[in-house]
């Protein structure tokens, strides 16, 4: 009798050990699959750099076997800016994609870094983040709870679009220029000589109609995917005085949480996708230029040094945290990075 219960008793623990075991499995292969990241960006879904985040997010989708999903929100739909990095810093399950003067706000060196009217081309800037020196800046960026997964995201030079020509800091006098509310952008266009009108980009087009603002600044892809030149500003003085670029950006907190083998893969999509993003970029640029020119929109080239005067002094003091020291040392390694390519 005791033979038989024990055997019984037995087989009933093995077999509740079996259904435990793989209700725990089960429960951890549920949880890897319900590893959801919002992703938000403020630009149109037309726009290059939509439409190659929407690639990240179905390939980390489909390499993953849908155990991680990024559900992607363009056009600002939920927190963008200053809002979407904040998002980052309290741990939420969230990717920003902003420009990296919004990083800025935790690590001063990244305002600098797309600071005005720095950088000739795309290959001085994708040089210069892969240095030690930005190396060791997303290390800070790390203590402050946030991790770089890219900074590449390129969508070409920002200019300035108006419907009148401009060439110089003077002829900038009163005109009123829509601006994100980052503070490197407004302090930088009222240094060139306009009024910084900052608004968030879904007022834009309305505040250009009714004559709240008289331009804006923005690439040409920008330009042309979002068809700004129907407002009637068709202007483009070619200032590049930013590289209109994107980081994207997550909490160092929720990081730790996905495995090492979907970290591995979704920081290899995000980089990948920034490169191709580039160079369609490159082979594009001056296809887009005829089109919009075949829209009516003129462009001219500016007094490039006298804008430079009037920026010089951003870096020294003016912008939160941002110091003459740090423009220095971005300067000496682009002189190398410059030094390198003329040698090539």
């Amino acid at each position: 009798m005791f033979s038989f219960f024990s055997t019984s008793m037995l087989r009933l623990l093995i077999l509740f050990l079996a259904i435990a075991a793989y209700g725990c499995a089960r429960d951890s292969e549920q949880s890897e699959r319900l590893i959801t990241l919002r992703l938000s960006h403020v630009f149109n879904p037309n726009e290059e750099l939509a439409k190659s985040i929407e690639l990240v997010a179905d390939r980390i989708n489909e390499k993953s076997n849908g155990a991680i999903r990024i559900l992607t929100y363009p056009n600002a739909q939920i927190a963008a800016y200053k809002d979407g990095v904040e998002m980052v810093v309290r741990g939420a399950h969230f990717i920003s994609v902003e420009d990296p003067s919004y990083i800025g706000d935790y690590v001063p060196e990244f305002t600098a870094l797309v600071g005005p009217l720095l950088y000739n081309n795309y290959d001085e800037y994708l040089a210069l983040v892969e240095t030690p020196m930005v190396q060791e800046w997303k290390k800070k960026l790390e203590q402050k709870g946030i991790k770089v997964l890219s900074l590449n995201y390129i969508f070409g030079f920002r200019n300035l679009i108006t419907d009148r020509v401009i060439k110089t800091p003077e002829d900038l006098n009163g005109v009123k220029l829509r601006t994100p509310g980052s503070k490197l952008f407004i302090e930088t266009l009222n240094a060139m000589g306009a009024n910084a009108t900052p608004l968030p980009w879904g007022e834009t087009f309305s505040a250009l109609q009714q004559g709240v603002v008289d331009g804006l600044e923005g690439s040409e892809f920008t330009n042309l995917g979002a068809k700004v030149y129907e407002t009637g500003k068709r202007n483009v003085a070619f200032t590049n005085h930013f590289l209109g670029t994107c980081g994207v950006y997550i909490s160092t907190e929720v990081w730790a949480k996905i495995p090492p083998r979907y970290q591995q893969m979704i920081e290899y999509e995000f980089v990948y996708e920034a490169e191709q993003m580039v160079n369609k970029l490159k082979e594009e640029h001056a296809a887009v230029i005829e089109e919009l020119e075949a829209n009516g929109v003129v462009f001219n080239d500016i007094d490039r040094d006298a804008f430079e005067a009037k920026t010089i002094g951003l870096y020294d003091g003016v912008l939160p945290g941002v110091t003459l020291d740090m423009y220095q040392q971005i300067q000496s390694e682009l002189t190398k990075i410059r030094s390198h390519d003329e040698l090539q």
